[in-house]
C-alpha cells in the first residue's frame, strides 16, 4: 500500500509540470483595470483578447447602475437557503419566464453556475438504462457530466454526423436492449475552435432516430441568430433542440445560467436538478442584473452589430495575412501555429511585453502536441485600432516563430526542465 498523495509528489500532471515557469504569467495571470478592451497586464497597458465580455455589458453605465442599485436594496444574501425551500421569489420566475420568451421555449429555470448546472442536468435527464451520445471535443462540464452517468455512453468523432449516426446505430441496438432512451450532446459553438456544431444535421436525424437533443450554448447565446438567441436560431432550427442550455458569463457578462425546454420537461427538472435543490439560491442581485442585460440584449441590436464589426475585422485580416483560424463560425477567433510548449511561452512573452497584445495561450494536451493556439474573443468594445495593431504583432511574431528565434530564447527553460 501506498501514500495516496505519492502520484502528486511524482507527476504534476501535463500542466502542472510547468508551473515552476508559468504560473502567475502565462497561467493564472492577473489582469488589472476595469473589463474592457485594454486593460493592466504586470503594470502594463495590454489590448486584451482573454475577455468573454462579448456585448460590452461588463462596465456598461446603465448595467454598472442596476448592479449597484440591486447590491443596496436586496445585499448579497438575499434570497437566503435553496429555491425549494426559502429562496424563491417572483422576480427569479419572472427572469426564468423572460429568458424562456427570448430562446423562444415554453419555460426555464435559472441555475446558480453554468458548470454545475450543466453537470446536474444531464445526471437528471438520464437514468442507467439510457444511452448518452456526446461530441469527443464537448465542454469539460459535459464530460464531467457524462461521467455521472451510469449508464454507456459514447463519443462521435467532432461535428461529424456521419459518426454519430453510426452511434446512434449503437445506441438504438443497446436501447432496445435496456429499455432506455438516447440523449444527444452537442455544444451550440465550440469555444475552443469556434466552430458551430451541427445542430440543423443533428435535428433532422430525428426523423430516423429516436432521440433527445441537448445543447450547451454558452458561446452562442447573445452573438448568433436573428435575434441574438443563439446557434439554434441561426441554423433555424431551435424547436428542434429538445434541452437549451445557456451561461450568463459571456454576453450577459455576469454568473449564473439557466436551462430551456418544454414546461414538463423543465417542471421535471427543477424537482430533481441536485445541484439547485440543495443549494443557495441565484442571489437577487444577480438576478436584477440579468434582467438588466437581458433587456439591453432584446432592445439594443446594436450591441450585437458592434461585435460583429470587430470580428469580422479581425478574422478578415487575419486570413488576408494568411493566418490559419481553422473553421470558425463564431465570435471565437483561433490562430494556430506550429511549434513547442517552450516556444509558446517565448512567443507569449514577446506578444505581451513588446506588443501590447493579451490573449490566451492553448498548447498540449487541450489540442495536440507541436501546435500552439492563441485564441481571441473579439467584443463590442474593441476597436478598428485595436485589430490594426494586432494584426501587426502577429505579422512580427510568427516571422521570429519560423526563424527560431522563440526557440533559441525557449532554450534555457526547456534545459531546466529537464534537470
Amino acid at each position: 500500500m501506498r501514500d495516496l498523495f505519492d502520484k502528486i509528489y511524482r507527476d504534476k500532471g501535463p500542466l502542472g509540470k510547468w508551473a515552476a515557469h508559468a504560473e502567475g504569467y502565462f497561467v493564472f495571470p492577473k489582469l488589472e483595470g476595469e473589463i474592457s478592451n485594454r486593460m493592466k497586464f504586470q503594470g502594463k497597458e495590454v489590448v486584451t483578447w482573454s475577455i468573454n465580455d462579448y456585448l460590452g455589458l461588463a462596465n456598461h453605465p446603465e448595467v454598472r447602475k442596476v448592479d449597484a442599485e440591486a447590491g443596496a436594496a436586496y445585499g448579497s444574501a438575499y434570497p437566503m437557503g435553496a429555491r425549494m425551500m426559502s429562496g424563491h421569489t417572483d422576480l427569479h420566475e419572472t427572469l426564468q419566464n423572460e429568458l424562456a420568451a427570448f430562446v423562444k421555449k415554453e419555460a426555464a429555470y435559472l441555475l446558480n453556475f453554468g458548470y454545475q448546472g450543466m453537470v446536474s442536468t444531464i445526471d437528471a435527464l438520464v437514468s442507467k438504462d439510457d444511452i448518452i451520445v456526446y461530441d469527443v471535443d464537448a465542454h469539460a462540464c459535459i464530460i464531467d457530466g457524462v461521467r455521472l452517468h451510469m449508464g454507456k455512453r459514447f463519443t462521435y468523432k467532432h461535428n461529424d454526423v456521419e459518426s454519430l449516426e453510426k452511434n446512434l446505430e449503437r445506441a438504438t441496438k443497446m436501447a432496445e436492449q435496456t429499455g432506455g432512451g438516447i440523449l444527444v450532446i452537442s455544444e451550440g459553438v465550440f469555444g475552443m475552435r469556434g466552430e458551430q456544431g451541427r445542430l440543423k444535421e443533428i435535428v433532422e436525424l430525428k426523423k430516423k432516430y429516436n432521440f433527445r437533443f441537448f445543447v450547451d450554448d454558452a458561446h452562442g447565446f447573445g452573438t448568433l441568430g436573428a435575434t441574438g438567441a443563439g446557434a439554434g436560431e441561426e441554423q433555424g432550427v431551435q424547436d428542434g433542440i429538445d434541452v437549451y442550455f445557456a451561461t450568463f458569463a459571456k454576453s450577459m457578462a455576469s454568473t449564473g445560467a439557466f436551462i430551456a425546454a418544454d414546461k414538463e420537461i423543465i417542471d421535471y427538472l427543477k424537482y430533481n436538478l441536485r445541484s439547485q435543490m440543495f443549494a443557495k439560491s441565484l442571489q437577487m442581485q444577480l438576478v436584477v442584473g440579468a434582467l438588466k442585460r437581458l433587456d439591453m440584449l432584446r432592445t439594443m441590436p446594436e450591441l450585437k452589430q458592434n461585435l460583429w464589426k470587430i470580428v469580422d475585422a479581425l478574422q478578415t485580416g487575419l486570413k488576408d495575412r494568411g493566418f490559419d483560424i481553422g473553421t470558425t463560425q463564431s465570435c471565437v477567433t483561433p490562430v494556430y501555429l506550429k511549434g513547442s510548449i517552450p516556444e509558446a511561452m517565448a512567443l507569449v512573452k514577446d506578444l505581451r511585453e513588446n506588443y501590447g497584445i493579451f490573449c490566451s495561450i492553448v498548447v498540449y494536451p487541450v489540442i495536440p502536441k507541436g501546435l500552439i493556439l492563441l485564441r481571441m474573443i473579439p467584443t463590442a468594445t474593441h476597436t478598428l485600432e485595436d485589430v490594426s495593431v494586432t494584426l501587426d504583432a502577429f505579422d512580427a511574431i510568427r516571422t521570429r516563430l519560423e526563424n527560431g528565434t522563440y526557440k533559441r530564447l525557449s532554450a534555457a527553460v526547456t534545459a531546466a526542465m529537464e534537470k
